[in-house]
């Protein structure tokens, strides 16, 4: 039986909103030369501001349209891309500049690798090695930019084990000292500042998760990560926190005693669930709250 609460007082109001075009897919080739040059994004626009009227009147007066967003995302990439970050720290700055009553907003991009074929001069092949993602959380003059990638696929084949952990009647899984490990990286940083080179240092976080993830052998994945991401903060100071996700793609060793074989870790199930998922944030001592821009980057601890 469900009760209701008949004694509710306050009048209704509007809470916290936001609205804007969501995933605008635009492809800008650079054809300056006979060598061109390929910038393959997925572009979000969500704007904050005086938007009450339009909720509580039906009065458009503010509402910018979202196709007018759209419009804007494929005419500041005519003017040229560079990085995904620049062009959303170009789009916020246009939004909150041109129109008064919008006071901040929210906006988001991935961007997709392609490769030369045979270093061709304008034939591509799609890289799907990861996906490089971007956030710029703008409020008033105040702008913060969160980088990321993810579905970056990694695995070694040894130098990972899992033991001395709390058993009880529920526990099957056996320890082990040599197993396969894998996860799909997912992770997200926040810059301190806008005066970045956003392509080398996306660059070179991505080389630094890829080498400390193979580096030494692992007792569990949250060792793994906690090294991952302290690595990246320790290259790079213009870099508040990161955070990661980092699913547990097990692999099983698969018996093969009912065809009379043994299997000397050379033969596994690839599992695709259910998985563990460990996730952290690795962050410096000192790092001043973000907590109201993290709101906006959903499925991080």
């Amino acid at each position: 039986m469900t009760t209701q609460n008949t004694n509710a007082t306050g009048r209704i109001v509007l809470g916290q909103n936001q609205y804007g075009k969501a995933e605008v897919r635009v492809v800008r080739v650079t054809r300056d030369t006979e060598r061109h040059a390929i910038e393959d994004l997925n572009v979000t626009s969500q704007l904050h501001g005086d938007f009450l009227s339009a909720h509580t009147e039906g009065n458009n007066e503010h509402v910018v349209p979202t196709d007018t967003q759209k419009n804007t995302v494929y005419a500041f990439a005519r003017e040229g891309v560079g990085s995904p970050e620049q062009l959303l720290l170009r789009l916020a700055d246009h939004f909150i500049g041109d129109f008064d009553w919008v006071t901040g907003g929210r906006w988001a991009a991935e961007q997709y690798a392609w490769d030369r074929i045979n270093d061709h001069d304008h034939a591509f092949v799609r890289n799907n090695r990861e996906v490089r993602t971007a956030v710029v959380h703008a409020d008033g003059q105040q702008r913060t930019v969160i980088a990321g990638v993810e579905d970056l696929t990694v695995l070694k084949s040894t130098g990972s084990g899992f033991a001395g952990y709390p058993k009880d009647t529920y526990t099957t899984l056996a320890e082990t000292d040599d197993r396969i490990m894998s996860t799909d990286v997912k992770a997200r940083w926040r810059y301190t500042t806008t005066d970045v080179d956003f392509n080398a240092v996306y660059t070179d976080v991505t080389s630094i998760l890829l080498a400390k993830f193979g580096e030494k052998y692992s007792t569990a994945l949250q060792q793994t990560m906690f090294d991952m991401g302290s690595a990246v903060l320790e290259a790079h100071p213009e870099i508040a926190e990161i955070k990661l996700s980092l699913p547990n793609n097990h692999h099983f060793v698969v018996d093969l005693s009912f065809a009379g074989l043994d299997n000397p870790n050379v033969v596994f199930y690839a599992a695709d669930r259910p998985y563990g998922v460990i996730e952290a944030t690795i962050r410096r001592e000192d790092a001043d709250d973000a907590s109201a821009v993290w709101a906006t980057v959903p499925g991080f601890c």
